[in-house]
């Protein structure tokens, strides 16, 4: 059985509902359009449209805007992904129609005027700046462009300041009409309501928008070429990041590997990664594993900063860590406790009822179903050591990883 309910408006959005006896409502609105549908010219357009949502729209100012929740005491905000860009807002229950209003106005009757595409211009530009300040977030962003070079998966969601310093309304009205597509949309609300009202409301403020069901076209990227290269930046500390292309959402050994990783350098202390690099030797503070899946390949990487003379002995103990678990089958007992920490970590991240609901929009966007955390705990029992030992082999090899440094200039 199904701890959710979903309807769909005859313009194809869908309305998802998870009940939850509480006072407080959480809620978000999912488009599948993110950055890496954009073309090259348009490089930071998904995540400009994003701020200037929050601007003029066909009846309200900036400031009506932005007081609408907040006068309420609600909280409201946004982000742009590779593949989606969301709004999400936590209010009062008996504010939940409010924010539907809200959402439909933003969403479907943005204005994009030429003054506030200026002022939002010179906010990002700032962000950019700012985030290049950032070795440890800059890092990430310059692997994934060597991990899927030529590739729009592989450009930074910002934009850069060339990119975003041409870009126009005419731009943003374009994107939207190709890429918000109505039938790829969800509305959802984890919330203590019935499900008729739920769709009373989407029925009033999403029923009238017109149906868009324009094609969404997205290339699969190419395979990764290894190499290592290295940066000198105005830093005191080496960053260091190494990885590949991993599995799709919708692969068999997804779950498995998100089992993996989480048992190499995932949440938590215990991690191989950790116990061996921060808690044996002290060489990193900050030492983690990382498997992003995506609609048509995925993203595994892993991250350290240390000083410059210590990089060199972090990674060759990485290399061992990798190396047992691509000739070590796991254990029994060591299998077991891997799934039971992973289970009792998703288990906990559920209290996130923001992070859960927008996690089953994407589900229900992705793959049309969402599973119960029963039937994900299934699909992580029933993975087995020598799928381990497989998935191993094929993603830590050593000689398919990327490996990107950033030392400190001499």
């Amino acid at each position: 059985m199904t701890d959710y309910q979903i309807h769909t408006l005859a313009n194809g959005i869908r309305i998802l509902l998870k009940h939850s006896p509480s006072t407080i409502t959480h809620c978000c609105f999912v488009v599948n359009a993110g950055s890496r549908d954009e073309t090259e010219h348009q490089t930071g357009l998904a995540h400009f449209i994003e701020h200037l949502l929050f601007k003029e729209t066909e009846k309200r100012s900036t400031s009506q805007i932005l007081n609408r929740l907040e006068l309420v005491g609600a909280d409201l905000n946004a982000y742009t992904a590779k593949e989606y860009t969301c709004i999400h807002a936590s209010l009062l229950n008996q504010h939940l129609e409010r924010a539907i209003d809200l959402f439909e106005d933003i969403l479907f009757h943005s204005t994009f005027p030429e003054d506030e595409v200026e002022k939002e211009r010179g906010v990002i530009l700032d962000e950019i700046a700012s985030y290049l300040d950032q070795p440890e977030e800059a890092i990430q962003d310059d692997f994934e462009e060597l991990l899927f070079k030529h590739h729009p998966i592989g450009r930074n969601i910002l934009g850069t300041t060339e990119s975003v310093g041409r870009l126009g309304r005419d731009d943003m009205k374009a994107f939207i009409a190709a890429n918000y597509n109505t039938s790829q949309m969800v509305f959802s609300v984890f919330g203590d309501y019935e499900l008729k009202r739920v769709i009373k409301l989407a029925e009033k403020y999403f029923g009238g928008i017109e149906a868009n069901n324009t094609a969404k076209i997205r290339l699969t990227p190419g395979p990764t070429h290894p190499g290592r290269i290295v940066s000198a930046k105005p830093i005191s500390q080496t960053h260091c990041m190494m990885g590949a292309q991993a599995y799709s959402s919708s692969h068999q050994h997804k779950n498995a590997l998100l089992l993996l990783n989480n048992y190499l350098g995932g949440m938590g202390m215990s991690s191989r990664l950790n116990l061996e690099i921060r808690e044996k030797h002290g060489i990193a503070y900050t030492i983690e594993s990382n498997y992003t899946p995506l609609t048509d390949t995925g993203i595994f990487s892993i991250y350290f900063g240390t000083d410059k003379e210590k990089a060199e002995k972090a990674t060759r103990l990485i290399y061992k860590e990798l190396k047992k678990l691509r000739e070590n089958k796991f254990g029994v007992l060591q299998l077991h406790q891997a799934k039971e920490k992973f289970i009792g970590q998703i288990a906990l991240a559920e209290e996130s009822r923001m992070g859960l609901i927008i996690s089953m929009a994407k589900s229900l966007v992705d793959f049309n179903e969402i599973d119960t955390l029963q039937q994900v705990f299934e699909k992580i029992n029933a993975v087995t050591a020598e799928q381990l030992l497989e998935i191993s082999n094929e993603i830590f090899d050593v000689d398919r990883l990327m490996t990107l440094l950033f030392e400190p200039k001499q």
